[in-house]
C-alpha cells in the first residue's frame, strides 16, 4: 500500500484563483488528486487554465443550464480506470456538480451540492438532491469503496458553524433538513474524515466576503472529504489547511493508505 494525498478546494472561480497565487498553492501542497468545486467555466477553459498545472491530467464537468456557474473538476497524477459525469438522474444533471473517477480500488467523486438558496427557497429541491445522491454513492459503494470530495453545502454541528443558533433553520446551508440528510449518508455506512481524526476541533473551511469574516474567524466547515466506512482504518491524515488564500473557502486535504 502507498499513502495518496488528495486536496480539495471550492475556488469560487477557475479565472479568478488563477490570477492569484492558486499555481503556487497546489505545488507547495503537492496532491497526487485535486479536486475542484465552483470552476465556473466551461470544461475547455478549464483544461486550458490548468495546463498550468501539467503534471495533472484534468477532468471538467460544466453547467449546462446557465454559463459561468458551478462547476467541477478533477486533476490526477495516475489516469483513472474510468471518469463519468453527472449522477444520470436529468433534473440534477444541468449544472456539472458531480465527475466519478474509477480507480483500481476505490471511486473518488467530486461534488459541489447545491446550495439551499435566498429564503431557502431551493431546499425542496436539495432535499432532492441529498436522497438521489445517496442513492447514487450506494450503488457505487456496492462495488468498491468510495471517497467523496466536495462542498456539502452543510454544516452538520454546532461545532461546524461561528454563529448556530443564529443560523439554525434560517440559513441556507444550516437547517435541520439539510442536516437530515448529512446524518442519513454518514447513517449508511460514511464517515467525515476530518470529525473521525478531530471529533472537538473546531476549524471552517468558509468564510463569507461580508463583515471581515474571514479575518474574524467567523466561517463554516461545508468542505469535506467522507470515505467509505471500509477505509476508516487507513485514513492517516485529514486536515483543514486554512493558510491558503484566494477563495472564499479553504482547501481541505486527506491522507490515505491505499
Amino acid at each position: 500500500m502507498a499513502i495518496l494525498h488528495l486536496v480539495n478546494w471550492n475556488v469560487n472561480g477557475i479565472r479568478s484563483i488563477m490570477k492569484k497565487d492558486f499555481v503556487r498553492d497546489i505545488h507547495t501542497l503537492n496532491p497526487d488528486i485535486l479536486c475542484l468545486q465552483e470552476t465556473k467555466a466551461g470544461v475547455h477553459d478549464v483544461e486550458t487554465l490548468c495546463a498550468m498545472l501539467p503534471e495533472y491530467k484534468v477532468y471538467g464537468n460544466a453547467s449546462k443550464a446557465r454559463k459561468g456557474y458551478s462547476g467541477t473538476a478533477i486533476l490526477t497524477k495516475s489516469i483513472p480506470i474510468s471518469v463519468t459525469y453527472d449522477m444520470n438522474v436529468e433534473e440534477h444533471d444541468q449544472e456539472g456538480r458531480v465527475i466519478t473517477a474509477e480507480y483500481d480500488k476505490f471511486f473518488l467523486l467530486t461534488v459541489y451540492v447545491p446550495n439551499s438558496g435566498e429564503g431557502l427557497k431551493r431546499l425542496d429541491y436539495r432535499e432532492r438532491w441529498d436522497a438521489d445522491f445517496l442513492n447514487y454513492v450506494l450503488h457505487l459503494n456496492a462495488q468498491k469503496p468510495v471517497i467523496i470530495a466536495g462542498d456539502l453545502n452543510v454544516a452538520h454541528t454546532e461545532k461546524d458553524i461561528a454563529n448556530a443558533k443564529k443560523n439554525y433553520n434560517k440559513s441556507a446551508g444550516y437547517t435541520q433538513r439539510e442536516i437530515d440528510g448529512f446524518n442519513r449518508l454518514l447513517n449508511s455506512g460514511f464517515s467525515d474524515t476530518f470529525r473521525l481524526l478531530h471529533p472537538d476541533e473546531i476549524k471552517y473551511t468558509y468564510w463569507s466576503n461580508f463583515f471581515n469574516s474571514r479575518a474574524k474567524n467567523i466561517g463554516w466547515r461545508i468542505d469535506y472529504f467522507v470515505v467509505s466506512n471500509s477505509l476508516i482504518s487507513q485514513v492517516k491524515e485529514a486536515t483543514v489547511s486554512n493558510e491558503f488564500m484566494g477563495s472564499d473557502h479553504c482547501p481541505i486535504e486527506l491522507k490515505i493508505e491505499i
